[in-house]
């Protein structure tokens, strides 16, 4: 059984797509629905419902439409069986084409960097689902989201140092360090926090969230995992 993580991908079966059609909340769902099925788009996994209500053979998941349906976000439910297989956004250095022409020569310098680093960033966000759904997702004001997986303490540090030295013209860098796929912080927040501004940092899983002040429960399990 795959394990989940933040910013997965989920492709749908025939059958999948049907059903979440004939249960749209609305027309401006049902028509997102019906051309993300008719591409063969995916989903994103969002956070998992731990409480009572949540049913878990169920995952949930959901996308962010284009600009055409007003950036609506919409979530479902789906079984396991639903799914057909598991993806991930698109690697940062395929996606220059999309940016800004002035952007695009320091976003390659900064892919090749992360590369030395030992981490590939992934672009999610409006740029994220642009590049999957050629379609219309990115305002003027939009940033470049990215997540990078990171294995230690050491590795966060070089690259959110990398990301905040970075220079992209008319662009803004956001996004997040994610270690062993489900502990994700923010790289600003954790240049921060580790420069002793705060004493504790927010930590999203896909169990939800919550603030940590000790730097061995962001990177244990990876330890654990290895």
């Amino acid at each position: 059984m795959a394990r989940l993580h933040r910013h997965q991908l989920v492709h749908l079966t025939p059958a999948a797509w049907e059903r979440l059609r004939t249960i749209a909340r609305d027309a401006v769902e049902r028509d997102c629905l019906t051309l993300w099925a008719s591409r063969g788009l995916p989903l994103v996994v969002t956070q998992q419902r731990c409480d009572a209500g949540g049913d878990p053979a169920l995952i949930a998941m959901g996308l962010s439409a284009p600009l055409r349906w007003e950036s609506r976000r919409i979530g479902v439910s789906v079984a396991r069986h639903e799914v057909m297989f598991f993806d991930e956004f698109p690697a940062a250095r395929t996606v220059s084409r999309l940016l800004p022409a002035p952007a695009r020569a320091a976003w390659d310098v900064l892919c090749r960097a992360a590369s030395a680093c030992g981490v590939q960033p992934r672009v999610y966000g409006s740029y994220g689902w642009q590049a999957l759904s050629t379609m219309v997702h990115v305002r003027a004001d939009s940033d470049a989201d990215l997540w990078i997986g990171v294995t230690d303490a050491d590795q966060a540090d070089q690259v959110a140092a990398l990301m905040a030295a970075a220079e992209i013209p008319g662009l803004r860098l956001d996004g997040e360090l994610v270690f062993d796929g489900d502990n994700a912080v923010s790289w600003r927040e954790w240049l921060t926090w580790r420069a002793g501004g705060v004493r504790s940092i927010l930590v999203k899983s896909i169990g939800g969230s919550r603030l940590v002040t000790d730097l061995g429960e962001i990177v244990r399990d990876v330890k654990a995992a290895a």
